[in-house]
């Protein structure tokens, strides 16, 4: 994994284990441990231990931008869990100078009849062909590509793409189709609130059994043994809270 302690400056991968949490008022209510280098595939194994751990999934999930993808919100609607999880480009989206960004796809008109894009320069971008990748977990996403009919003498171009040949955009209607929903959920009253809570939960546990408790390595070795002293650390952390309580 990347760590926060990259003393070379370079992003090196090292050994290491992803530990993901899940709470309630501060307490931990179910753990795992993966061997992945990003959040986002751990979602949804994450919710299925915790599903084995309780019984059933929360009726709630709160999460940040490293789980919205379109495999896990199409999993959580599934499962018919109330999901508030951000996009990656969520934040950037509330800022007035997300809307003055006029080459990104994301704020070009779309022609619904024609099933066309129109460029900043009045250009129309049509479809060319659809796209489709399996994720690590199996699932599969579908994409269409568009392109520009000719931008060799726009004036524009050099703003616009890098490309040598036309600008070509891929959209993921599916994808757009969550990332609207969750963002209607996440700007609402009780987005916000759960939103201002996340970190609050979360990283007040990861705070205290990080800093205040020191403990930032694993002693142990292998994913059972890892699983069993993580276990250990949530455990001594709900007594804790409790006994403060």
């Amino acid at each position: 994994m990347r760590m926060k302690e990259d003393h070379m400056m370079n992003g090196q991968l090292k050994p290491g284990y992803n530990v993901q949490i899940g709470t309630e008022n501060q307490f931990v209510v179910g753990f795992s441990i993966h061997q992945k280098t990003n959040d986002i595939n751990c979602l949804i194994p994450h919710l299925e231990q915790v599903r084995d751990q309780i019984g059933h999934l929360p009726r709630t999930v709160i999460a940040d931008a490293g789980y919205g993808n379109e495999e896990n919100y199409a999993y959580l609607e599934q499962n018919g869990t109330d999901a508030y999880v951000k996009y990656y480009l969520f934040n950037k989206q509330q800022k007035r100078s997300w809307h003055k960004q006029h080459f990104r796809a994301e704020n070009w008109e779309y022609d619904p009849a024609r099933d066309e894009y129109i460029c900043p320069n009045q250009q129309r971008l049509t479809f060319m062909r659809s796209r489709k990748r399996i994720t690590d977990n199996g699932y599969c996403t579908s994409s269409r590509v568009y392109e520009c009919g000719s931008c060799a003498d726009c004036p524009l171009k050099p703003e616009c793409t890098k490309a040598v040949g036309n600008r070509r955009i891929e959209i993921n209607l599916t994808l757009n189709h969550y990332q609207q929903q969750a963002r209607e959920k996440l700007v609402s009253d009780q987005g916000r609130k759960l939103r201002s809570r996340r970190g609050v939960e979360v990283e007040t546990v990861f705070g205290r059994i990080k800093q205040d408790w020191g403990f930032r390595r694993f002693t142990l070795r292998g994913m059972e043994k890892v699983k069993t002293e993580w276990g250990l650390f949530c455990i001594a952390h709900n007594i804790a809270k409790l006994a403060v309580q």
